[in-house]
């Protein structure tokens, strides 16, 4: 286990290839460039430690929490573990909508108080979270938009699914129907089953996989500021033609997405390392940087953050800094 102290003041996190995440046997620290690190955290109460945490995050490393750093109720818990994943009324995710205070997945026969409760369970997830997330990293907080949150209660192991969306491919988040913009995916999970590990495999993270799939996609244009061009994609926005909000960066990122998850040779050859995150722990991830999979789990919560590029405390390591840098060009929308 190698463990590097980068602790400031009265609060102190550690560096390394640690837990119970155990390093598949082709991968040693160090010896692969682009593969996350885990910052394992031991909270002191230090409140100048947001930056240093964001700086980790932006260059592709995992937070983790060995126990979930936010309250949790015990009867909250025993109901989402009673909803058996047979259960016709409950799909492989449960997405809960801040914005709107609803939630989707839910088979349309499913209704009532169990319905009900269900929503509060995950809204109360939501809000706890991004709680905790706001004073944990202070430079993200008020510069974030809310995205969905969600409760995952399928074994994902051997979960049958078309192939673009298989989780169990290493891939880079890219939401098709909800682009960024050139805005960061952060994400907060919690395994909330109280037996079993969920098990991620990552590989190399954006800055080394990025451009080996710039050369094989096509760097991304420039968007045409000609209006013409602006008329077309408006009228297309208009009548919700698919990808007609996207910008240059996330029509690439969509792209690069499904091309992974294609890439017979790459799925087979790229340096894997394997994490195990145990019961009742929490991890915080960039997953449109981290390329990531998840081999095997069931029950467990999330929460997305769209954080605003403007934001990042390390922009170069940005998706898209790095795009733009290979491109020669923005990336995003035209005003």
């Amino acid at each position: 286990m190698l463990l590097v102290s980068v602790g400031r003041g009265g609060y102190s996190f550690c560096v390394g290839f640690a837990m119970s995440a155990a390093s598949l046997p082709s991968i040693e620290s160090g010896s692969v460039p682009g593969i996350s690190r885990l910052v394992t955290m031991r909270d002191e109460g230090d409140p100048g430690r947001g930056r240093a945490l964001c700086g980790e995050l932006e260059a592709g490393n995992i937070l983790f929490f060995p126990r979930t750093p936010f309250a949790f109720p015990d009867d909250d818990l025993k109901f989402l573990l009673s909803r058996k994943q047979a259960d016709a009324s409950f799909h492989k995710n449960i997405a809960y909508r801040p914005a709107e205070d609803r939630i989707t997945g839910l088979d349309k026969s499913a209704a009532g108080p169990e319905v009900d409760r269900l929503r509060a369970i995950v809204a109360g997830y939501s809000l706890r979270s991004s709680q905790f997330l706001a004073e944990l990293l202070p430079p993200y907080a008020r510069k974030w938009k809310l995205d969905f949150a969600s409760y995952r209660p399928v074994e994902e192991q051997g979960r049958p699914a078309r192939l673009r969306a298989r989780n169990d491919l290493p891939h880079v988040d890219a939401f098709p129907t909800r682009p960024t913009n050139g805005d960061r995916i952060l994400r907060l999970f919690t395994n909330i089953n109280p037996a079993q590990n969920r098990v991620w495999i990552t590989t190399q993270n954006f800055d080394v996989i990025g451009p080996q799939f710039a050369k094989m996609i096509g760097l991304p244009q420039k968007q045409s500021a000609n209006p013409v061009a602006a008329a077309v994609r408006a009228i297309a926005a208009a009548v919700h033609l698919p990808g007609a909000n996207r910008s240059p960066y996330d029509e690439f990122m969509h792209q690069c997405h499904n091309s992974m998850k294609e890439a017979g040779e790459f799925q087979k050859n790229c340096p894997k390392h394997r994490w195990e995150f145990p019961p009742h722990s929490t991890w915080i991830v960039f997953t449109d940087f981290v390329s990531h999979a998840v081999m095997q789990g069931q029950y467990a919560l999330e929460q997305t953050f769209i954080i605003s590029r403007d934001a990042m405390v390390r922009p170069e390591l940005s998706p898209l800094k790095i795009l733009e840098k290979l491109a020669g060009h923005p990336l995003t929308k035209a005003n």
